[in-house]
């Protein structure tokens, strides 16, 4: 009943296995790829008739995780899985941009990837064993692809790299102090296609270095996946790149010049609005079958293309005048919210984000619901991209891939730079609204965030830059590498290279090939440009701030404390009555976590010592030798009981009370009298005696 084709081999310190035949059988390509106990299903199909009008690949991946695979069931009302969560999002994307460039050039047929986690061994994530899958599936599915591709995940500590690292020790390496690096790479047998990090101020070598790693150890995932291809035998789809090379020659024979004149302008207004008039004045030169012909907006588009590289490649400026390695200008403002905690307008030549920082307690982490189990968040940055930022018309609605991709590339380059829990009890919430854009907002929002949190108190370890490399790269070997690219060149180059970090190292790393490959000596000189160009842009934002401003007086005050965890119960009361009372007479928020520390917030002061005092009062001991402040609460012949510390009372015996023999401790005490006692010891069944007769009752000594 079944055509069942399965390889495996040994990867790292797990089994990978490759499987078709068996399951989605009505799809083009359908590959069930395993790691361990971790499985994915990945199924391809494509329309065999391509649609004319589009002038793009309309490509779409979908990774889905399914909480039947970690034998969970999902929250929320509804309990069945919603709208993709960030992961589903990211990881979609992360298979996306290596596989896209791979199709033959021309192809405009739809296609679809869809990858759905089938088990989760809570080990080894399902991010990679979905990228091998999917490169399985489309190269068994007799579509264009020009694969395989493989994939790795690298990390680094001790000084070593790591293949494929376990989930328990990636997905929250902030707090792993022996991780310093979580890469993802994929590329094909002979070149890198895309990088995804977050690092510990790596140097270039180091991320040079993991790369390379990475690229080497997914050759035998690559060799497999051709073997499994071959056995399966699947009939290629016949496609030929269209040839419109004569309908190129009519274009550039009318369009050049004016074309030229366009792209020297250096305003971006002024040049779109030319470059626009350009393109009508050379479709009403051409004929009517070629301003039909649905290929003459490729063929524009390659004569845009040419221009640009060209001069480039030749030696000569940019379309905004600028050299290779130049930075745009750089303006940096701190402050201008008024009752915003933290605030930083980013502008570089024509791209400006504004961060806006805000400052929460512990009841403001976000909760991740997570196949490998919850977790929370006390660090959100959240990137927004209006269609006014462009100077365009559009809907404004949720965010979309982008936007989560380039707010998730922000914050891991940020988040080596954050202060432990424990020295920065606060939730951080950080917002990039993009308020003009043309070229590389992620890494503003990276600068405009980092002076934001500085604003807001936040002692950051080091302010962090970003900066945008791009890459022209020619069939003869020639290239130029690019800095702080604009949007024109990012969209006719071949690489969009994003590096950020601090003076010391790189914290992060996101790379994006729109050719076959790179190899690593063009990778090592990005990297080295990239870094000059960091650090030219952290001497400008220097000028603004270099560490954290004062505390805003709207952002809440915490103070935290740490109590034994058996006294967590005494604090909250019966039913949280206690922790309910220390609330409204304190005025302050408290929030208790399992582990024992305690948080504090409010913007009063006052409140907070209040609050502290009437904890530290439930939970600490008494110490021998001290002298408290007390009240009489009961006296009987013996002695007076005394409140002296929290709830805490203890006994005067009447010979304790005063140096001169007593009948009665009523001569001398009455009920709610304030008095002084000194913690003599303990009686041997634990009960605390007390002595007033050894305090001055006026100055406590």
């Amino acid at each position: 009943m079944f055509k069942h084709i399965s390889k495996s081999m040994d990867w790292g310190q797990e089994r990978l296995v490759l499987e078709t035949g068996k399951i989605a059988r009505q799809a083009d390509g359908a590959v069930v790829a395993s790691l361990g106990e971790t499985s994915v299903l990945a199924a391809v199909t494509f329309d065999k008739v391509p649609k004319a009008e589009l002038d793009f690949f309309p490509l779409t991946v979908h990774y889905q995780e399914k909480y039947y695979a970690a034998g969970k069931v999902p929250g929320g009302f509804f309990k069945r899985e919603a709208r993709p969560s960030e992961k589903e999002t990211l990881t979609s994307r992360l298979i996306d941009r290596p596989i896209r460039p791979l199709f033959k050039s021309g192809f405009r047929s739809e296609v679809n990837v869809i990858c759905t986690v089938l088990s989760h061994d809570l080990v080894n994530d399902p991010d990679i064993v979905a990228m091998i899958a999917a490169s399985a599936a489309l190269t068994i599915s007799g579509s264009p692809f020009l694969g395989p591709i493989g994939g790795a995940r690298v990390g680094f500590s001790n000084g070593e790299y790591r293949l494929n690292p376990p989930v328990s020790d990636m997905h929250d390496i902030r707090n792993n102090p022996d991780q310093k690096l979580d890469l993802v790479v994929a590329g094909t047998s002979d070149a890198v296609m895309m990088v995804e990090s977050e690092a510990y101020e790596l140097s270039e070598a180091e991320m040079l270095g993991a790369v390379q790693f990475g690229h080497a150890e997914m050759q035998p995932v690559i060799d497999m996946i051709t073997a499994f291809a071959e056995e399966a035998g699947i009939q290629p789809f016949e496609f030929e790149s269209p040839d419109y090379s004569e309908l190129c020659e009519r274009v550039r024979e009318s369009g050049t010049e004016r074309m030229k004149e366009a792209f020297a302008i250096l305003d971006k207004k002024d040049r779109q609005q030319a470059i626009n008039q350009s393109r009508i004045a050379i479709k009403e030169s051409l004929s009517e079958a070629d301003v039909e012909d649905r290929h003459l907006t490729d063929a524009i588009k390659k004569l845009e293309a040419d221009l640009v590289r060209g001069n480039i490649i030749a030696g000569e400026s940019r379309i905004d005048g600028r050299d290779q390695t130049t930075v745009r200008a750089i303006d940096c403002e701190v402050g201008l919210i008024p009752r915003a905690h933290g605030s930083a307008l980013f502008t570089r030549g024509e791209t400006q984000a504004m961060a806006i920082t805000t400052l929460g307690t512990g009841e403001d982490e976000q909760i991740i619901d997570a196949l490998h189990g919850n977790y929370r968040s006390n660090f959100l940055l959240h990137y927004n991209f209006p269609p006014y930022s462009v100077g365009e018309t559009g809907r404004l609605g949720p965010p979309g891939r982008r936007e989560v991709g380039h707010g998730k590339l922000a914050w891991r380059a940020l988040q080596a730079v954050l202060p432990n829990a424990t020295e920065f009890p606060y939730t951080v919430r950080v917002v990039s609204e993009i308020t003009e854009s043309n070229g590389s907002s992620s890494m503003a929002t990276v600068c405009g965030s980092s002076l934001s949190m500085m604003d807001a108190g936040v002692p950051l370890k080091a302010p962090v830059a970003g900066v945008a490399m791009g890459l022209i790269l020619e069939s003869d070997g020639r290239f130029a590498i690019l800095t702080d690219i604009l949007g024109d060149e990012d969209h006719l180059g071949d690489m969009d290279f994003k590096v950020a970090g601090t003076e010391n190292g790189i914290t992060s790393l996101q790379m994006d090939i729109k050719v076959a490959g790179i190899t690593m000596e063009i990778m090592e000189h990005a990297l080295s440009q990239a870094k000059e160009g960091r650090l030219h842009i952290l001497s400008e934002m220097a000028q603004s701030l270099t560490e954290a401003s004062e505390f805003s007086a709207y952002a809440p005050r915490i103070k935290s404390l740490t109590i034994p965890v058996d006294k967590i119960r005494e604090v909250i009361g019966t039913g949280g009555k206690v922790i309910r009372e220390i609330v409204e007479t304190s005025g302050a928020k408290v929030d208790v976590n399992d582990d024992g520390v305690i948080k504090i917030a409010s913007s009063d002061n006052t409140a907070i010592e209040k609050a502290y005092d009437m904890i530290h009062s439930i939970v600490a001991e008494p110490e021998e030798g001290q002298i408290y402040s007390g009240k009489v609460v009961k006296i009987l012949d013996f002695g007076a009981f005394v409140n002296f510390f929290g709830k805490r009372d203890g006994l005067v015996h009447i010979s304790q009370i005063t140096q001169r023999r007593l009948g009665h401790p009523s001569e001398v005490l009455k009920e709610g009298q304030s008095v002084k006692v000194k913690l003599v010891g303990f009686d041997n069944k634990g009960k605390v005696r007390l002595s007033m007769k050894d305090v001055d009752q006026d100055f406590g000594a």
